[in-house]
C-alpha cells in the first residue's frame, strides 16, 4: 500500500491470482491465427527437407570446376536437367554436370553449385555443355544443406506465444498442419452511465456519445479475446444483475465494466455489486479507482473508470494481462522502449502515470517520446488516444518529467 493507495503490482497480483486458463484445442494452421499456442511444437521434417540448390544454375562435382576462370574456362557435358520437384538423382562422372533449378534436389554426386551468371551460355545455352568461368568459392558453394536449419524432433516453437504469419509460415515448413491452440477468452463488455447514447445519435444536454464499448471491445480482440456481447446500462442499476443472469449460463472468462466505480452518489457497478467486487483506489494516474472481483462460476469482474483514458490504461494494466494469462501467453508485458522527452511534463504526486504518448521518429537515430494530445494524461480525453501509440510510464516518485530525461514507453504495438 502507499498511503491509503494500493500499489499496481497489488492490484494486479491479486488479478493475476485468480486467473484459470481457457479450454485448448487442436485446430489447422489457417484457423490456428492469431491464437496461442498451447503445447510446443516439433519439427515432423528435417528443414531443409534434403540438399538442394540456393541457385539456379549446375550442380558439379567442386574437383571438375576449382581451377576454372576467365582466362581458363573448364567446359563440363551436361548430363542432366533437374526442375524443382524432381525425383531424380542423376550419377555424375569426372566432367559431367546437371542444370538445376532453385530448390531442386542436389544430385548424390555433386558437391557445388555453379550459377548461370558465371557461365559463358548462361540459362541460354545449358543442356549440351556448359562452359564455368568462375569456380566456386568451396565444396558446398550454394548448397543448403538437409537440416541445417532444423532437425525432426526439433522445438520449432514453444508454448506460450502468439501465432502470427511468420509463425505458422515456420510451423508449416516443418511439416506439422495441426496445432494445439488456447480458446479465446470469452468477455462480456459493460458501459454505464444514463448519460450516455449511441454514436451518431442527436445529443442533448447532459449526453455524450458511448465510446467505452467500442474501445474496450477492441481492445479484447487485440488481446485475443472474443466478445460475447456488448451492453449499455443506466445508471439506475436495475439492468445490471439482469444483464449478468442473462449470460451466467454461458462459460464467460471475463466481464469489462465502464464508469460506475468511483466515489459519486450513482456509481452503479458500486452500489449493484458490492458483495462481488472489492473496490480500491490504485496509484496510478489516470485509473485511480478499480473494481474487482471473481464469481463463484470463475468469471473475473473488472470494474474500470469511465473516463475513456482511464478505462484504456486499465484495461492496459489489468485487464490485458489477465486475458493474456487465461491463453498461457509466455510474456505477459509490452515491449519497453527508453526515450528520452520531447517535452517536460507535470507528473501526479505518488502515483505511477501512464501517458498515452507519441513517438517522434523525424530522426531515425534519436527518436523521442512526448504526450499524444496538449492535454496530457487528462482522463477525458478520448480524442487523443486515436494518436496515442504508446504509454510513457513515469514513476510515482518522480515530481515532473523534463525535456530530454530518459522514460519508459510501452510500445502499443508489436
Amino acid at each position: 500500500m502507499m498511503g491509503d493507495l494500493r500499489t499496481v503490482e497489488a492490484h494486479l497480483g491479486a488479478v493475476l491470482d485468480a486467473v484459470r486458463p481457457t479450454d485448448r484445442s487442436t485446430t489447422t494452421l489457417p484457423q490456428a491465427f492469431g491464437r496461442t499456442l498451447a503445447t510446443a511444437v516439433t519439427a515432423a521434417v528435417d528443414v531443409p527437407v534434403f540438399d538442394n540448390s540456393a541457385m539456379d544454375g549446375f550442380a558439379v562435382r567442386f574437383a571438375d570446376v576449382a581451377s576454372a576462370t576467365p582466362d581458363s574456362p573448364v567446359t563440363l557435358r551436361v548430363v542432366a536437367d533437374l526442375p524443382a520437384g524432381t525425383q531424380h538423382d542423376p550419377p555424375l562422372g569426372p566432367g559431367q554436370a546437371a542444370r538445376i533449378m532453385t530448390g531442386s534436389p542436389v544430385p548424390t554426386d555433386a558437391d557445388a553449385i555453379v550459377p548461370f551468371e558465371h557461365t559463358a551460355g548462361g540459362l541460354e545455352d545449358s543442356l549440351e555443355t556448359v562452359v564455368v568461368l568462375r569456380a566456386p568459392a568451396a565444396e558446398g558453394a550454394h548448397v543448403r544443406r538437409r537440416g541445417e536449419d532444423l532437425h525432426t524432433g526439433d522445438e520449432v516453437l514453444p508454448a506460450g506465444i502468439r501465432l502470427g504469419a511468420w509463425q505458422l509460415g515456420a510451423i508449416a515448413a516443418a511439416g506439422v498442419g495441426t496445432v494445439t491452440v488456447s480458446a479465446p477468452p470469452q468477455v462480456l463488455v459493460v458501459s454505464t452511465g444514463s448519460e450516455l447514447v449511441a454514436p451518431g445519435t442527436a445529443l442533448h444536454r447532459g449526453q455524450i456519445p458511448e465510446s467505452n464499448s467500442t474501445l474496450i471491445a477492441g481492445l479484447v480482440a487485440e488481446a485475443g479475446g472474443h466478445v460475447v456481447h456488448v451492453a449499455s446500462v443506466d445508471d439506475e442499476g436495475s439492468g445490471l444483475r439482469g444483464l449478468l443472469r442473462e449470460y451466467t449460463g454461458e462459460r464467460l472468462d471475463a466481464v469489462v465494466f465502464t464508469g460506475g466505480v468511483s466515489a459519486g452518489a450513482y456509481e452503479v457497478v458500486k452500489n449493484e455489486l458490492a458483495d462481488a467486487m472489492t473496490f480500491s483506489k490504485v496509484a496510478m494516474q489516470p485509473g485511480k479507482p478499480q473494481g474487482f472481483g471473481v464469481t463463484s462460476e470463475g468469471t473475473l469482474l473488472f470494474g474500470l473508470p469511465g473516463n475513456p483514458v482511464s478505462a484504456a490504461v486499465s484495461f492496459e494494466v489489468f485487464v490485458r494481462p489477465a486475458l493474456l494469462a487465461m491463453q498461457g501467453r509466455g510474456d505477459l508485458a509490452r515491449p519497453v522502449l527508453r526515450l528520452p522527452a520531447s517535452t517536460s511534463w507535470r507528473t501526479p504526486p505518488g502515483r505511477r502515470q501512464y501517458l498515452p504518448a507519441a513517438i517522434n521518429r523525424t530522426d531515425p537515430a534519436h527518436w523521442t517520446v512526448g504526450p499524444a494530445t496538449r492535454g496530457g494524461s487528462g482522463s477525458h480525453l478520448a480524442g487523443g488516444l486515436g494518436r496515442a501509440e504508446a504509454y510513457a510510464v513515469v514513476p510515482a516518485e518522480t515530481e515532473a518529467v523534463t525535456a530530454g530525461d530518459l522514460i519508459d514507453v510501452l510500445l502499443l504495438e508489436g
